[in-house]
């Protein structure tokens, strides 16, 4: 069954497994959502689903924001991302909540990574360093870029530039816990972001 929720990565810990494995774990707060919009292919073209997560103040949202969610009496909020794809039982202004998956299932966490700033070749795509030794001038440079006749970069060539921020996408991870009381799931290994980023949380067969 293919469903997904919008969370919030808050940190990792380790977890004890009923087997006595320890394994680390990434702990996001998953929902509540709200689904704000359904899309058809007879009014919008495409099938899919809006939801919604995060409180957030009216006056912080412009016209057209705000009045999305008025037309359909329904509560401002923050993040809205949009799935194709679910076969879930849903209708707009229906509520999701960590209780959605359970322990064991496999999931893809999509989100934001971490920005690294402006990066040297060797950092950003584990190039060669130059010979250490003392005289060689010739360190952490990033040497030839090509042929000379074409005067010019090519396009897509590996060079120094700003790393990270870039939506990533971590899959075939283990739901080993669900607290349903505080809409917390546990998910095995890291995700992707800082603390406080928002993820697309995902069945691994909804890809």
């Amino acid at each position: 069954m293919a469903k997904a929720i919008l969370g919030k990565k808050l940190g990792m810990t380790q977890y004890f497994k009923d087997n006595g494995e320890l394994v680390p774990v990434t702990v996001v707060e998953a929902g509540p959502c709200v689904v704000t919009q359904i899309k058809t292919t007879e009014k919008d073209g495409y099938n899919s689903v809006q939801l919604g997560f995060g409180e957030v103040k009216k006056h912080r949202l412009n016209k057209p924001e705000l009045g999305q969610f008025e037309s359909r009496d329904l509560e401002p909020k923050k993040h809205l991302r949009e799935f194709k794809g679910l076969d879930m039982e849903l209708s707009e202004g229906s509520e999701i909540k960590a209780d959605l998956f359970e322990v064991g299932e496999k999931v893809n966490v999509s989100g934001i990574s971490k920005g690294k700033g402006f990066a040297g070749n060797i950092k950003r795509w584990n190039h060669h360093s130059g010979p250490m030794s003392h005289g060689s001038h010739f360190h952490r440079a990033p040497g030839s870029i090509g042929a000379v006749d074409a005067r010019r970069v090519y396009k897509g060539f590996k060079m120094p530039g700003r790393m990270g921020h870039d939506r990533v996408t971590e899959r075939n991870l283990e739901i080993v816990k669900v607290d349903v009381e505080r809409n917390v799931l546990l998910i095995s290994g890291p995700v992707p972001g800082a603390k406080k980023t928002v993820l697309e949380i995902k069945s691994a067969d909804n890809n």
